[in-house]
């Protein structure tokens, strides 16, 4: 059995190295809050003081990180733990980051003589404790392949995208519709009270349409509740808006109604959203 590194125990983090432990790997983590380490740590998991720590011996790291930047920061500033792994080691980056920041990371994993994959994944926190997670892989298909048995316990399935920024760019397209859809949704729900339609004749004439995407349903509940407990909290799929945004300049494609939506949501989290579900864009839609 291989030996593990994993670094970031976030709502999604946590919850996927709890299924690695229940797959029977042994795990080394690190999280800069530690006492998210605690359940692992009572199931038999090594806490490391710093991220060079958590890597020492370790056959694959993975990471599940909040930004770019902080992904950065672990790997390469003060007790870094990218010249701490060992050679031909396997780094899995499942962060959210945009694709041009894998690539520099692949780039600079290779110098240091350590393999990469960018394999972010599509689900929230219930998939990710149910390991039903899809990850979106950019890479080598031989180091996906030497990955699957570990991808396997915290997924449902490994898409291999191609070479090494293109599980990224996926999961780019992913959160930016996943974010326009719900704002569109939103809008439409609100406009409809408004008019005199009844929240509940609005879900069930709207969402038995084409016009609605699916994921409108799963979210319904939070919706109709008013539960906003973070699943995927408002302000990192802002994060996520934003990051397309350096994609698209970066490619120079128009994206006039990505942008709207990155503010839309930038004034949300600014109203003081930003820790609860990212499905409180509709409340705040509602209050203004």
């Amino acid at each position: 059995m291989k030996n593990i590194a994993f670094l970031g125990l976030g709502i999604m983090g946590s919850r996927m190295a709890a299924n690695l432990q229940k797959a029977g790997f042994q795990l080394t983590v690190y999280n800069r809050s530690a006492e998210a380490t605690t359940a692992l740590i009572e199931q038999g998991a090594q806490l490391a003081s710093n991220p060079a720590e958590a890597v020492l011996g370790a056959d694959i790291v993975v990471t599940m990180l909040s930004t770019p930047e902080v992904v950065k920061t672990l790997a390469q500033g003060e007790n870094g733990f990218l010249s701490a792994m060992q050679q031909d080691s396997l780094w899995i980056n499942s962060s959210t980051i945009n694709p041009s920041v894998a690539e520099e990371l692949g780039t600079l994993s290779k110098k240091h003589g350590v393999r990469y994959i960018d394999a972010p994944v599509a689900g929230s926190k219930a998939p990710a404790e149910n390991g039903e997670l899809l990850f979106l892989a950019g890479g080598d298909k031989t180091d996906i392949d030497d990955a699957g048995t570990l991808l396997d316990a915290m997924g449902k399935k490994t898409l291999h995208l191609g070479k090494v920024g293109k599980g990224s760019s996926m999961k780019m397209l992913i959160n930016q519709l996943l974010a326009q859809s719900l704002a569109a949704f939103s809008e439409a729900l609100v406009m409809g009270e408004a008019m005199g339609l009844s929240q509940d004749v609005l879900f069930n004439v709207l969402t038995a349409t084409p016009v609605v995407a699916p994921v409108v349903g799963a979210v319904r509940p939070k919706l109709e509740n008013g539960n906003y407990e973070a699943n995927f909290p408002l302000k990192w799929i802002h994060k996520d808006l934003h990051l397309s945004t350096i994609s698209a300049y970066e490619k120079e494609v128009a994206t006039p109604v990505l942008n709207t939506t990155k503010e839309l949501f930038a004034q949300a989290k600014k109203s003081g959203l930003g820790d609860l579900d990212f499905t409180a864009i509709y409340q705040f839609l509602k209050d203004q």
